[in-house]
């Protein structure tokens, strides 16, 4: 009985996915840089009339800057795409091969690439938001506050806003300061290093002087510490250096729910992302 139940629920789900997501269209693997290297690629996932330009976000997938990919969050794409948001999901270099300064260009690298080809889907080149979970959120964060990356790319920095779902290492410096030396703090060490400076520089809240655009902040009740901790003095800071910044506590969720939730169109987040949207 369990198991029949469980399919036909399943089998639901999966309708109602095919149904929803019927006009909306992916484009998979595209080259954001000139090598043919599947860690620097993006999906973009677009409705099938493009006659009006609309908001696009790009989501940074996290995977504690070792793992993930953006494949995973196919549902992602089409969830946000049918709500009206041209969606593009990256891959970016990973740890040990590469350490976080190359995983912050990648990802400015996809966002130039964005903008000069998302009309090309239907999107507004001109309203480019941002999105990450996790080690994304990290970097999503890292190349809006500090001003190198993009420099670097010759672009100035063209995001809209950003959209952070339950951030990790927004203070990296603090993190690797305190926190116990587990086999997650020896993975980090493979992104970071043992070098004090080094956390120092590739810590976001560190350069909040810098930021000018709006944020929507999310972060879980049952997540990990740090991450409530940091996410709230994000939205504090913002807020004291007046840009538009608004937090959600979403109740009984831990790290891997607060994107995991999103699976279903009719989950609270998108509400407030599309809010967000319309606002910014």
């Amino acid at each position: 009985m369990f198991n029949s139940t469980y399919a036909l629920m399943l089998f639901a789900l999966l309708s109602q996915i095919t149904v929803l997501s019927a006009k909306v269209k992916v484009e998979k693997n595209i080259n954001y840089t000139d090598q043919n290297d599947e860690r620097r690629q993006l999906n973009v996932y677009y409705q099938k009339d493009v006659s009006k330009a609309k908001d696009v976000i790009i989501f940074i997938h996290g995977g504690s800057w070792s793992s993930g990919k953006k494949d995973i969050y196919w549902w992602l794409g089409r969830n946000l795409a049918r709500k009206g948001a041209v969606t593009v999901t990256i891959n970016y270099g990973l740890a040990p091969e590469n350490k976080y300064l190359q995983m912050a260009d990648d990802c400015v690298q996809a966002v130039k690439w964005v903008q000069s080809h998302i009309a090309d889907y239907g999107g507004n080149p001109s309203r480019i938001f941002l999105m990450g979970h996790s080690a994304g959120g990290h970097l999503a964060e890292l190349i809006n506050a500090d001003p190198r990356y993009f420099k670097k790319a010759g672009i100035k920095n063209p995001v809209k806003g950003i959209i952070l779902d339950d951030p990790f290492g927004l203070d990296m410096k603090e993190y690797m300061s305190t926190a116990q030396k587990d086999d997650s703090y020896k993975d980090f060490l493979r992104t970071f290093s043992n070098d004090p400076l080094t956390w120092e520089k590739a810590s976001p809240l560190l350069y909040v002087q810098n930021i000018r655009n709006p944020h929507l902040i999310f972060y879980g009740a049952k997540t990990y510490p740090a991450i409530q901790i940091q996410s709230a003095r994000l939205h504090k800071l913002l807020t004291g250096e007046k840009i538009p910044s608004e937090i959600h506590v979403i109740k009984g969720k831990k790290h891997v729910g607060m994107i995991a939730q999103m699976i279903f169109g009719s989950n609270q987040l998108y509400d407030f992302i599309l809010d967000f949207l319309a606002r910014t």
